[in-house]
């Protein structure tokens, strides 16, 4: 059994998942093609499902009671699901009520070591109703952990904390405060005035709108699979936010927020992942049971779905200030972006860029990613691209990007990283 956070997540390169070309000009045709074909691949896989329990059942029908068995441990590993947790040794600098700052130096950050005088780099996660714990997913598997073996000891991350009645009004003035504030914690600790800032994801725009008004506090830029031009190429999200918006503006969306109490409710976010490939949500489970005496395999099973289906919610204003302004109206790339009065204008960047996109992302292809390049001011020889197998959660967590994706990448940083002064 092929990890999940391998398998499941870095889907087969079908045609209608990942496209690079100018989308298409109506999204709600290219919505019913794709919901089309992506029925079609789920009755698919749920009739090879069925094959494999008819076969195995018949295969075992002289033990009936191994196969009620065997369907209580396969039900049991399916319902049981346990909290996310962070694995390698780290402390919590801040704690906000909507972010923590997590420290990763583990000692560097005042030693006074030389080996350790570099820039320091800060990492924003995802922020699509998980836990943050993505960037520290396994003791082996961990982009916190590649980020320190690359040289960048002085490593942080910031860990969103899930909303609640109390914080449903958080705005995107307040999530570039908390960074600012994380910004100010880091060099404050290295004694220099600007860090290595890391995007994945949601994590990626808000690093870019946070490098545009303020590039001085900005050594090098990194993005995976982060949304710059959210119309870029054709997506299921971005379809569909266009056309609910185009026909009912955000009203679907207030509606939802309404349903959760003023939030988005993160079961919500993983239901739309789940119905995007739900072909992969069967194979897995049908996995699952082909592998039901290999603990290793169980193992990569649950560590995955106790990350993927344990959701947060995301704060209501928030969440309808971004799909009005990035999803909807993709006000970054266009220009028109204000933040505080100000309007975000990406060619206040110039610092090296570091861009990472997964080859089969069906949430937010690679052209999207690479676009920032064409948008910002740094010099077309400090822009590095790289393209790994995989879809879009692998980027993050996956063996493949983690083994031989990442690591060059951030030893590229660590070059523009260690202080002169």
């Amino acid at each position: 059994m092929t990890a999940p956070t391998d398998e499941h997540v870095a889907p087969t390169g079908d045609p209608t998942e990942v496209q690079t070309e100018a989308p298409a000009t109506d999204p709600a045709a290219y919505l019913r093609g794709y919901h089309v074909t992506a029925a079609v691949r789920g009755v698919a896989e749920m009739t090879k499902g069925a094959g494999y329990v008819v076969e195995r059942a018949l295969r075992q029908s002289t033990t009936p009671g191994r196969n009620t068995h065997d369907a209580r441990r396969w039900w049991r590993h399916v319902l049981t699901r346990r909290r996310p947790q962070w694995h390698n040794e780290h402390e919590i600098v801040f704690e906000t009520p909507i972010a923590r700052l997590r420290d990763f130096s583990q000692g560097a950050a005042t030693s006074g070591d030389p080996a350790d005088d570099v820039v320091p780099t800060l990492v924003l996660p995802p922020q699509a109703g998980h836990d943050s714990c993505i960037v520290d997913f396994q003791p082996q598997q961990s982009q916190m952990m590649v980020i320190r073996e690359a040289g960048l000891t002085r490593a942080f991350t910031l860990d969103w904390v899930g909303a609640t009645r109390a914080t449903s009004g958080t705005t995107i003035s307040d999530y570039i405060a908390v960074v600012d504030r994380a910004v100010e914690h880091c060099s404050r600790e290295s004694g220099v005035g600007h860090v290595n800032l890391v995007g994945d994801c949601q994590g990626g725009w808000l690093a870019t709108i946070y490098a545009a008004m303020h590039p001085d506090k900005v050594n090098t830029l990194t993005l995976a699979g982060a949304p710059i031009d959210f119309h870029a190429g054709e997506t299921p999200i971005g379809a569909s936010s266009r056309v609910m918006s185009q026909r009912f503006g955000q009203l679907p969306y207030r509606a939802m927020v309404a349903a959760g109490g003023g939030n988005m409710p993160g079961s919500f976010v993983l239901g739309g992942f789940i119905a995007i490939k739900p072909d992969a949500e069967i194979a897995k489970h049908v996995d699952l049971l082909r592998n039901l005496d290999d603990p290793a395999a169980i193992a990569r099973y649950e560590a995955f779905e106790d990350w993927f289906k344990h959701t947060q919610d995301v704060p209501g204003t928030f969440y309808l200030w971004l799909v009005e302004h990035l999803f909807a109206g993709n006000e970054l790339v266009n220009g028109t972006l204000e933040v505080d009065g100000r309007r975000v204008d990406m060619r206040d960047i110039s610092c090296p860029l570091f861009l990472l996109g997964g080859a089969t992302d069906h949430i937010t292809p690679p052209v999207q990613v690479f676009a920032a390049a064409d948008h910002v001011s740094t010099p077309a020889d400090q822009v590095t691209r790289r393209t790994a197998p995989g879809g879009h959660l692998g980027l993050f967590m996956g063996n493949q990007a983690l083994r031989h994706e990442w690591p060059p990448l951030m030893a590229a940083v660590a070059e523009h990283s260690r202080r002169t002064d």
